[in-house]
């Protein structure tokens, strides 16, 4: 699992809203090809991480390496163009343009992205509602637009927020069986969850975050053992 150097190491990553310091030095790291979780309660600053890895934050310190490359003085549109994307918890859907120029607006911030027909093959629903507007989807069909839209652009490592929030556990695990399908074409996956039962669908490894530092690392196959633990970390 760790063998060579990680795809992405946050060290000691200090960030700010203001005045208000929200990560105390958070550290992990995520191999390529892995999915990995922050699950933690709500304020611990897992949203915040993601968005100070993408440069979104303009008050932050530490290191992001990003294939060995360090990223923290980089503004984020050449952070997205390294090929990082994040899909935010409110997705983002543009509600005045249908789905197939939802899809087709953002630029491609590097080669390899995937085709229009890919995105159908593995979002079967959004084929179906090209003509929709963004606000007449549903919440599972906004999430897949607004992961497919990140998979045309080129990007490869994908830091999704809280991608199953509000929707019926039906489309959780659509949503889940498409994290296990995007891992398996190579894709690295970090993932923010208030649910660690579904993440434990997905991901290899989870990083419990507390007050905006790690305080503890739990290996998949050892969430069952550790099922009492982590509801206590999390007010489950």
């Amino acid at each position: 699992m760790h063998n060579g150097a990680s795809e992405l190491a946050v060290r000691d990553l200090n960030a700010w809203y203001g005045e208000s310091h929200i990560l105390h030095g958070m550290q992990f790291e995520v191999n390529k090809g892995e999915v990995v979780t922050l699950l933690g309660r709500n304020g611990a600053g897992k949203t915040t991480t993601m968005k100070a890895v993408m440069g979104m934050i303009p008050s932050r310190k530490g290191s992001v390496l990003f294939e060995g490359e360090e990223l923290i003085a980089l503004p984020s549109n050449k952070i997205a163009r390294r090929g990082l994307a994040f899909c935010p918890e409110e997705r983002g859907i543009f509600s005045s343009l249908n789905v197939y120029e939802n899809l087709t607006l953002p630029p491609a911030v590097r080669p390899g992205g995937m085709s229009l027909d890919d995105i159908y093959q593995i979002f079967p629903n959004l084929k179906e509602r090209l003509k929709s507007q963004g606000t007449k989807l549903s919440g599972g069909e906004q999430q897949m637009l607004a992961i497919g839209r990140i998979l045309r652009t080129g990007a490869n490592f994908l830091l999704l927020d809280e991608p199953t929030e509000g929707l019926a556990p039906v489309i959780v695990q659509q949503i889940g069986a498409m994290i296990r399908l995007l891992k398996s074409k190579g894709y690295t996956v970090l993932l923010v969850e208030q649910n660690f039962r579904f993440a434990s669908t997905v991901a290899d490894r989870h990083y419990v975050v507390e007050h905006g530092k790690v305080i503890d690392m739990i290996a998949n196959d050892q969430i069952a053992a550790n099922t009492q633990k982590l509801e206590s970390y999390l007010g489950v």
